[in-house]
Formats: C-alpha cells, structure tokens, sequence
C-alpha cells in the first residue's frame, strides 16, 4: 500500500467519528482527564484491531477493559524506553544541578560519564521510539502483553514493510502531530481545537499505523503456476 493510499484510507476512517458527534464529545472529555484517558488510548487499540477491510469505527463501550488496554500500551511503551530514561534522567539532572550551583563538572570523571550516558542514552531512545508504534501494535493485533518485546519478529514485520517507507511514514506522522501542537498554540481557540483534534489524531494513527503493520505481515499470493505440456 502506497503512503498517499495508507494516509488517505486514515482520514476517511476517522473522518466517520463526525457521524456520531456523541461518540467524539465522550472521548474528547475522556481524553482530557489525566489517567482515565487510558480508555481513549484503548479505544485505538480497537481501532489496531480492525481488517483491513473495515468501514465501521468499533463501538465505545465496555470502558473498563478499554482502560485496561490502554494501561497496557501505556506499560509497555514505559517498558520499552525504561534503559534510556534511566541514562538520560540522572544525566540531565547532573547538569541542571551543575549549572544551578554554577559549577563545571564537564572535566571530571563524572562529568564524562554523565556524557556517555546521555549520548548512549539518546541514541537508544531514538532506535527504540522507531520501533515502538510497531511493537504496540504487534502487542494489540496479537491480544499479547509480551508480543510487544518481540523485538526480532518486530524488526523482521519492519524490514518486510521496508525501512525506507517505515521512515518515511513515521516522519509523515511526526510532522503531523508537530502541526497539531502548533495548532493548539494558537490564541483564543487554539486550547479548543486541541481538544477536538486529539482523539481524531489517536484514531488516524491507530488506523494508519495499523494499515503500516499489516504491510509486513500480509503473505502475497503465491504466483500461478505455470501450465505443463500436458495441460495444454
């Protein structure tokens, strides 16, 4: 599937939120409170879960195992970026303290350290946020918590989807969630639309990310063979 069909599949299948304005105002007022928003994000799963095929947005209902879902996604992408948080996190506040108290530490020992940590710990945070929107749907197509640290599955879906289009549709989506954060600094109305554009943003990701995925996982149909000298 071409990028420009994966995107313009996406925006038809959210814009059918607008056919039902109630479903969109409960998950607009979901998916400003801290927490429960969770159900939100287990609404995408939903979404992940769909075919290929499908023209109905599924139903928002059973809130509980929603949130529950979405508690998951939320657990494994902590899971899965915890090595790098932990190597950046003391080293960003090393030097925050080092400048509060105006003092270098860069030519220490631990100065350096805190330098091969931030580095090691960029570096990690970049590869894994590049495989993570695959191993959350991995995890959710599967209905399995442990699928989304299938990390050599998840590398081959990718490689199989091709690491030119994959990057290019994660920078697609990157680019898109920039101008949805500039949006909503916009004066006035900006807050507002912010809050209608959210849920629509999960929905198109699900949907898109989903379509993405199924790329490097759709087995192609076998060639027909070719008729033999009897047959013909």
């Amino acid at each position: 599937m071409k990028l420009e069909v994966n995107l313009t599949d996406s925006i038809d299948y959210t814009k059918m939120l607008f056919s039902d304005l109630g479903r969109l105002l409960i998950l607009i007022i979901l998916d400003i409170i801290p927490i429960v928003n969770f159900i939100v994000a287990g609404y995408a799963a939903n979404v992940i879960k769909q075919s290929k095929d499908s023209k109905e947005l599924p139903p928002l209902t059973n809130y509980v195992d929603l949130w529950i879902q979405g508690l998951k996604i939320v657990v494994a992408a902590v899971i899965i970026m915890i090595i790098p948080i932990i190597l950046i996190g003391p080293s960003i506040v090393l030097f925050v303290i080092a400048a509060w108290i105006d003092v270098s530490f860069l030519p220490t020992v631990g100065g350096f350290l805190a330098i091969v940590m931030l580095l090691i710990g960029l570096l990690l945070a970049f590869f894994l946020s590049i495989i993570l929107g695959m191993a959350i749907v991995n995890m959710v197509k599967h209905g399995s918590f442990g699928k989304a640290f299938a990390f050599g599955e998840i590398l081959n879906i990718i490689g199989k989807i091709g690491w030119g289009s994959y990057i290019v549709w994660l920078i697609v989506i990157f680019i898109i969630s920039v101008i949805i954060s500039a949006i909503g600094g916009i004066p006035l109305i900006g807050w507002l639309l912010s809050l209608i554009l959210g849920p629509l943003f999960a929905v198109f990701v699900a949907r898109s990310a989903s379509l993405t995925y199924m790329e490097g996982t759709t087995t192609p149909e076998p060639a027909a063979a070719s008729p033999t000298t009897e047959e013909q």
